[in-house]
């Protein structure tokens, strides 16, 4: 089957009956990733916003998918599409800041009060 993302196109792709809205990959050691929709258009607004620190995401996704095993990659960590008890639950948010990949808001202030 083919990759549903260029990103994980090494990995290989598993088939999750129960959670047919998502991309499920596993890497070699056997730990199992999920990766939403929205979860994915919210890493290219990253890539778009910070492209020269989208390896540092990608970089980061893994160590976290290795380290603990199962994970779900998520558009809206209060209501995930994914069901998977045993897996940890994480936003784009969440593996930009933990990668400190920072993305400042391009506001031009306010002309309230002129």
């Amino acid at each position: 089957m083919k990759p549903k993302y260029e990103e994980w196109k090494d990995r290989q792709v598993m088939i999750d009956l129960r959670n047919r809205f998502a991309a499920c990959y596993q890497n070699e050691d056997g730990s199992i990733f999920y990766i939403e929709p929205q979860f994915y258009t919210y890493l290219q607004g990253y890539r778009m916003q910070r492209p020269e620190s989208y390896q540092d995401l990608l970089a980061k996704m893994d160590e976290i998918v290795h380290k603990n095993k199962k994970v779900v990659f998520v558009g809206q960590e209060d209501n995930p599409l994914v069901i998977c008890d045993d897996a940890i639950f994480l936003t784009a948010m969440d593996v930009a800041d933990q990668a400190r990949v920072l993305v400042q808001p391009e506001s031009r202030g306010s002309d309230y009060g002129d």
